[in-house]
């Protein structure tokens, strides 16, 4: 019984690989660089796409995937209202979004009228490591009042993300996080990762994080011209 639930999990896994090969040339074709954004409950993903959208929305055409494990749409409204053309998915209590997930919610959207699109994750730091998206760059936001252990606990998401943001800096003074602790168990896993302190409150370090978003971005756009 336990081999036949491992070749099951690998034949699942494979399939969503070759959907995310498909969603990443639907991308390229469009010319849209896509960001899959993951983390914990509370780390600050909508609050920080939001920022996002606000910031960049006179430069670059922004979309977004919102997913969650309900009906629940007030996350994807935030970024509508934030100037963003936006899809809401009901997982239906799944812990992570899939390539046929986001496949599904790309047709919904405008890609030639898109350059930029954020995917925000189920908040979750175990599951969503596993599942390729199709998306360029995968991102995971760490937030202060977490603590500094995680990278310990949960290794397989910092060891696979391209890109780290540390939100909720303003909070360091405040809570127990030993920034020093932090980096040293993500060095040991993903070292010279690129990251980013930040806050989306007080809006400290968010411009270095704007600043690579749009390079990204205007990298992409030039390949596809």
């Amino acid at each position: 019984m336990t081999v036949k639930t491992i070749l099951i999990s690998e034949n699942a896994l494979s399939a969503n690989r070759e959907i995310a090969k498909q969603n990443r040339a639907a991308l390229d074709v469009a010319g849209v660089v896509a960001l899959n954004v993951m983390a914990s409950p509370g780390a600050g993903k909508t609050s920080l796409i939001e920022r996002t959208i606000e910031a960049l929305g006179g430069r670059l055409r922004v979309g977004m995937i919102n997913s969650d494990t309900s009906s629940a749409a007030m996350d994807a409204e935030r970024a509508e209202n934030a100037g963003a053309v936006t899809v809401h998915l009901n997982t239906a209590g799944r812990c992570h979004l899939d390539a046929g997930m986001v496949r599904d919610a790309m047709q919904c959207l405008p890609l030639g009228d898109i350059d930029l699109l954020l995917i925000e994750n189920i908040g979750n730091l175990v599951c969503p490591a596993a599942w390729k998206l199709g998306a360029h760059w995968n991102v995971l936001i760490a937030s202060t009042p977490e603590g500094d252990d995680k990278p310990y606990k949960y290794p397989k998401m910092y060891n696979d993300v391209d890109a780290l943001v540390i939100n909720k800096t303003d909070l360091l003074p405040y809570v127990s996080f030993d920034l020093d602790n932090f980096k040293r168990g993500v060095e040991g896993l993903n070292y010279g990762v690129t990251t980013f302190p930040l806050s989306c409150r007080s809006g400290e370090g968010l411009e270095q994080w704007l600043a690579w978003i749009a390079s990204i971005a205007d990298r992409k756009a030039a390949i596809a011209r």
